[in-house]
């Protein structure tokens, strides 16, 4: 067992393609991290393996901004510490407890079911985008349950492209600093597990395949197509890689990661 770095940032998205909050600490559960993705907007234009509209189809997605009504519900599971002196798993919030509201672009704060809001959201893309709401408990990722990105990587492809790139373009929920100073050596990780933190234990699976959301500055939504190439000419279209927990645990900021085999 050895340390290979620590963790930088920790984030989760409440809405899927909508902004990210950065967190002090974050429960990794085998369905994702807690709170992440648990609302996503349905479009009927999207094929039913993923139904999402995401910034994709809309761009302005990245910059409404979810909050949670009860951010301390919404914080970790409600019977967190009690599960654990059993040494069982806690269990989440209702799905009432976990509600979203939204700041608009232009400032107004929105209910997530809000029909107001869905209509912003249609406006401005191909009408034919019929927008519904979902709701899960568990995140509507699209692949595996938590995604790890290193700084390394993003100071490498910023080397690359020659233009500085932001790490949030990548909407991973880890994000670590890695004590190798080449970028992307979390690839080395696949197949093998690390612990963050002194509980959790995550089984990296796959590298992450990268579409043309990486393109979009997280802030504006402005479109920057050479991160994309770069990603696909020099790095097989991936970047970062997914993972799911096989030991539930509290994840903090600075936490140290520990590849275990």
């Amino acid at each position: 067992m050895s340390i290979i770095g620590k963790v930088d940032s920790l984030w989760r998205y409440p809405v899927k393609s909508m902004r990210g909050e950065e967190l002090d600490e974050a429960f990794a559960g085998f369905p994702g991290i807690y709170g992440d993705r648990v609302f996503a907007f349905r479009s009927s234009v999207n094929h039913n393996g993923f139904p999402y509209l995401t910034a994709r189809d809309q761009r302005r997605l990245l910059q409404y901004r979810p909050r949670f009504r009860y951010p301390e519900k919404a914080a970790r599971p409600v019977n967190l510490i009690e599960a654990e002196s059993k040494n069982a798993n806690p269990l989440s919030a209702d799905l009432a407890e976990l509600i979203v509201d939204v700041e608009t672009p232009d400032g107004k704060t929105l209910a997530i079911g809000d029909p107001a809001l869905i209509e912003m959201l249609r406006a401005d893309i191909d009408q034919k985008h019929q927008v519904t709401l979902m709701q899960s408990q568990r995140a509507m990722t699209d692949c595996r349950p938590v995604s790890i990105f290193s700084l390394q990587s993003a100071q490498q492809l910023g080397e690359e492209t020659g233009m500085p790139v932001d790490k949030r373009r990548f909407r991973a929920n880890v994000y670590v600093d890695l004590t190798s100073a080449k970028g992307f050596a979390e690839n080395e990780l696949v197949g093998r597990s690390v612990r963050i933190g002194p509980k959790a234990v995550i089984t990296i699976l796959e590298r992450d395949s990268r579409c043309m959301m990486i393109t979009l500055d997280s802030d504006t939504g402005e479109q920057t197509p050479a991160i994309l190439k770069k990603v696909a000419q020099a790095h097989d279209g991936m970047a970062g890689v997914y993972g799911a927990v096989l030991v539930e645990g509290m994840l903090r900021k600075g936490d140290s990661v520990e590849l275990l085999d």
